[in-house]
């Protein structure tokens, strides 16, 4: 005689609660925090322009380095190509930003999908600011050797909040499934 079952009442207030302590969970805020920040960096560079904009030129044109004249000629001075890298950051910070708020959005409706495009936004950020600020900004353009114009350590905090972020995504992790 086959036995049935009865429903499952479905989750209780308890479940609830652990789920937010979840892998899945960790990771939405973690993905969440990280759109956040550029949001607000679009949002910035954007309604103050001029701000962000002296600091990629100065970077750019290397005026305030060491001058090796071994270096100089890497120097960008043109004011045009100066304002294209500048909006093509702000395009980048945006776009990284509206993956990145989409993957949070996606994490509590479709996890799958939440983790593509959580680890996509994240890669953009590291693309932008590891590549970008560290490795061209930092060493191509010598902005290590400025006192004024140095975005290294701001580059450093946003490698690890979003390469952090990236790990906890990526780790593997079981749906909750309500205590018995």
């Amino acid at each position: 005689m086959p036995t049935t079952r009865p429903a499952s009442p479905g989750p209780t207030t308890r479940d609830r609660l652990l789920a937010l302590g979840s892998l899945p969970a960790a990771a939405a805020v973690l993905t969440g925090t990280n759109a956040l920040y550029l949001l607000l960096v679009v949002f910035g560079n954007v309604t103050d322009f001029a701000t962000n904009q002296q600091f990629v030129q100065h970077v750019l044109a290397m005026d305030t380095t060491f001058q090796d004249r071994n270096l100089m000629w890497r120097s960008v001075t043109s004011p045009g190509l100066q304002n294209a890298a500048y909006v093509a950051i702000i395009a980048w910070e945006a776009l990284s930003a509206l993956v990145l708020t989409a993957g949070t959005s996606a994490w509590w409706l479709r996890p799958e999908l939440a983790r593509r495009l959580s680890s996509l936004g994240l890669l953009l950020m590291l693309l932008l600011f590891g590549a970008g600020f560290i490795g061209i900004g930092g060493e191509w353009f010598a902005m290590w050797q400025s006192k004024t114009w140095n975005g290294l350590d701001a580059a450093i905090r946003n490698v690890i909040l979003s390469g952090l972020a990236l790990v906890v995504v990526n780790l593997p992790h079981r749906t909750h499934t309500p205590s018995e």
